[in-house]
């Protein structure tokens, strides 16, 4: 199994998937301008991920190969990241969802398994962030990977997720938005959601005072500033 080396500086962060798909204003925030705040629910989320944070970690048990914090990469998405699980699972006959891993008989399907730390969503953040990581895999490997997996912390268990063509088409939309705004670096303007009360950038982005106005986190400090000397 070869994995492609990564060059830092030419991709985008493969979490950020996530990120716009919540709310390009917060990939903004985060990965234009560089913001970050914790909060309660992403200090669970790193609890969660510490779990899998291994990346010594490589086991196989009967036919069952367990690789953790694998590293990823795609030249088509311009992506890079860490998968939190990859499973490879040993199948009897050879196809275009196997690989041959060396040192290791027989043919293997490829299972991307991604952590959460609460429940299953009602929108496809989670599932697209798992999608792009199985693009990745499969240029990664010359692999066809028809599903993945999630697993849900608060509810404690795995969630099957069906790497449709609809799921694809989002995640390259949505890598192209990303980077023509990174390289724009250009910050959109809040619209104010019920879900930014869950957002941890809530204080940064003041989504209710910068939708009428301020494009980013410094235009709202420079107006916030200018408005306490007068």
């Amino acid at each position: 199994m070869t994995v492609t080396a990564l060059e830092p500086d030419d991709y985008l962060m493969l979490s950020g998937i996530q990120h716009f798909a919540f709310c390009p204003r917060q990939w903004a925030l985060i990965h234009v301008e560089q913001q970050w705040k914790e909060n309660v629910l992403t200090t669970e989320g790193n609890d969660v991920h510490r779990m899998v944070d291994d990346p010594q970690f490589d086991e196989t048990r009967g036919d069952k190969r367990v690789v953790r914090s694998m590293p990823l990469v795609s030249e088509a998405l311009r992506v890079r990241g860490t998968a939190d699980m990859v499973e490879f699972r040993r199948q009897e006959q050879p196809s275009s969802a196997t690989v041959v891993l060396e040192g290791r008989a027989g043919y293997w399907s490829v299972i991307p398994v991604e952590y959460k730390r609460g429940k299953p969503k009602r929108d496809d953040r989670d599932a697209l962030q798992l999608c792009a990581q199985a693009i990745c895999l499969e240029e990664m490997l010359g692999v066809s990977i028809s599903e993945g997996e999630i697993f849900y912390h608060e509810v404690r268990k795995r969630e099957k997720i069906e790497l449709t063509s609809g799921l694809r088409e989002r995640v390259a939309k949505i890598t192209v938005e990303m980077t023509k705004m990174h390289a724009e670096s250009r910050t959109p303007k809040a619209v104010y959601k019920t879900h930014c009360r869950q957002c941890s950038l809530v204080s940064l982005c003041q989504p209710k005072w910068s939708s009428r106005g301020a494009k980013s986190a410094a235009a709202y400090v420079e107006q916030w500033i200018g408005g306490h000397r007068q």
